[in-house]
């Protein structure tokens, strides 16, 4: 199966379950930056992770999204860094 980029983030409320998620993430070997992270998954990894992901949060407190990135278009990043006006939203693409 081809693996395809995706975006995984969370929002999760208590310490006890975000630190659960985070060694389930880390166990994959995904890159992180704080509750994001990037990834290149096949959608058999990708559901099997994301099964083990939702069973630690709270559907009433937490968020969690998994986002399929478009592989053919180039990597983008913008940053304060680059000096772009934050008055225009601001996109990942891929």
């Amino acid at each position: 199966m081809k693996r395809r980029p995706a975006i995984i983030a969370y929002d999760i409320t208590t310490n006890k379950r975000r630190r659960k998620l985070f060694r389930i993430l880390k166990r994959w070997k995904l890159d992180a930056q704080y509750s994001v992270f990037e990834c290149r998954l096949t959608e058999a990894e990708a559901r099997e992770l994301f099964l083990q992901l939702v069973e630690l949060i709270d559907e009433k407190e937490d968020d969690l999204l998994l986002a399929w990135l478009d592989g053919s278009r180039e990597a983008i990043g913008v940053t304060k860094c680059a000096g772009i006006s934050f008055k225009v939203p601001v996109l990942y693409m891929r």
